[in-house]
């Protein structure tokens, strides 16, 4: 166990101190104990660093709200502990921390295996969804639905101690922390960047993940120069505890021979071998068991890129306004604002996306929380009620609670009229019902 301050994470090391460094990286609600079958064989050639996330496995409870502060926070700790260099595996967000180390400091990274991970996960509404469901339920919904997302259903009937492990590994998960990941998650969008990844990858996946499926670790292959695939059969989102024996060849496999040259002696970094010291014998795979690609040495454009859109004028304005806009009212409900607007209606989009969203909105004198209060007081006082309804859940997702929703009402009602609360309660009452039940 580790010490651990507000700029560091809680880690565990194990095998040899003069070994080159592996680190290894959890999903969102899991532990570094995610990692415990693959420690045997790494730890006989690595000195493998694992890492908790803030308020994970009784981590202190700083939340982290955003990859690059994640990241950030990793180097810290290995800054504290002398590790300049290092080989890094993550799963799921762990892998958003080790494609962002190998975007932002490129001469650290020396090896890279991105486990069920993905350059955008999902879409942004789909976490702070998750953020609105804790901030009403806690941490039981999330841990009721984290086998049905981690192992397939056979494993899941087959291993119930296992199934039991993961509930309350993710019930025990400080909510503040578990929240801020999701929003982390939400911002976090590197498809652009892929191409500038250096360092020597992986993508590695379950065959039946339905989180960060095969196609998002194609579209990884596909950015990063050179990168290879892995496709892991009867595996789903937490491959390495499901098949820990096939993760862990592939793993072995992947850093006894893609060990970047070391940089430069004018970097200052400390010397480490091209390849590690004698690499474990990794027993043969058979061709049924295991699918792996390589990418073409000059891998295409991902097909994902749009196409480039001539900017409206003053179009920083309007850029901060469209982003802003899409944090606080869901990319779902400005989608569908800008699928039925016509060339009529254009102009005035783009007015109110640049001096609503792009100046009122990204002031800095009043917080998130505080604007979303001030539109919903101030769309029930006008009764508008369609405009209401979508401020409800920007509301939820800004931080409200519905108890502090339910307090903006009956202020404004004082002040508004009876009528026009009455009416507002009937709208935000169906939104919370809806947006804070656990799905499925």
């Amino acid at each position: 166990m580790s010490e651990t301050t507000a700029n560091t994470l809680q880690y565990r090391v194990d095998g040899p101190e003069d070994a080159p460094v592996l680190v290894l990286g959890p999903s969102l609600g899991t532990t570094w104990h995610m990692w415990d079958r693959q420690i045997p064989e790494l730890a006989g050639t690595w000195r493998v660093i694992r890492f908790d996330l803030p308020g994970h496995g009784g981590a202190p409870a700083e939340p982290a709200h955003s990859v690059a502060e994640l990241g950030d926070r990793l180097v810290a700790t290995l800054d504290a502990l002398g590790v300049q260099r290092f080989g890094y595996a993550g799963c799921s967000i762990g892998g958003a921390i080790g494609a962002d180390l190998a975007l932002r400091h490129p001469h650290r990274v020396a090896s890279l295996a991105l486990v069920a991970a993905s350059a955008r996960f999902g879409t942004a509404d789909e976490f702070r969804q998750r953020g609105v469901i804790v901030r009403a339920n806690g941490m039981d919904p999330m841990a009721r639905s984290a086998p049905e997302r981690w192992f397939t259903a056979a494993y899941a009937a087959a291993q119930p101690a296992i199934v039991e492990w993961a509930v309350q590994m993710v019930r025990t998960t400080d909510p503040a922390c578990y929240i801020a990941a999701c929003e982390a998650l939400a911002a976090f969008d590197i498809r652009a960047e892929l191409g500038r990844i250096t360092a020597p990858t992986l993508a590695l996946v379950g065959a039946e993940d339905r989180v960060t499926g095969p196609g998002d670790a194609r579209i990884l292959v596909a950015g990063i120069p050179g990168a290879g695939l892995a496709v892991v059969p009867g595996a789903s989102h937490l491959a390495p505890v499901e098949q820990p024996a096939a993760v862990t060849d592939l793993l072995v496999r992947h850093f006894s021979t893609a060990w970047q040259a070391v940089p430069d002696s004018t970097t200052g970094l400390t010397a480490i071998p091209a390849s590690p010291v004698l690499p474990v014998p990794v027993a043969p795979i058979a061709a049924e068991a295991l699918v792996e690609e390589a990418a073409p040495a000059h891998a295409p454009a991902p097909a994902f890129a749009p196409a480039p859109v001539e900017p409206p004028a003053n179009s920083d304005a309007y850029e901060l306004g469209m982003k802003i806009r899409r944090e606080v009212l869901g990319d779902a409900h400005v989608d569908a604002e800008t699928a039925g607007a016509d060339a009529f209606g254009a102009d005035f989009d783009e007015l109110t996306t640049r001096h609503a969203w792009g100046e009122v909105w990204a002031r800095d004198g009043l917080d998130r929380r505080t604007r979303a209060a001030v539109a919903l007081a101030a769309l029930t006082t006008g009764g508008h009620l369609d405009d209401l309804a979508a401020h409800t859940r920007a509301a939820l997702r800004a931080g409200l609670s519905p108890d502090e929703i339910k307090e903006v009402l009956l202020q404004t009602g004082v002040y508004c009229g009876v009528p026009a609360a009455n009416a507002a309660f009937r709208v935000v009452g169906a939104v919370i019902r809806e947006e804070t039940t656990p799905r499925g």
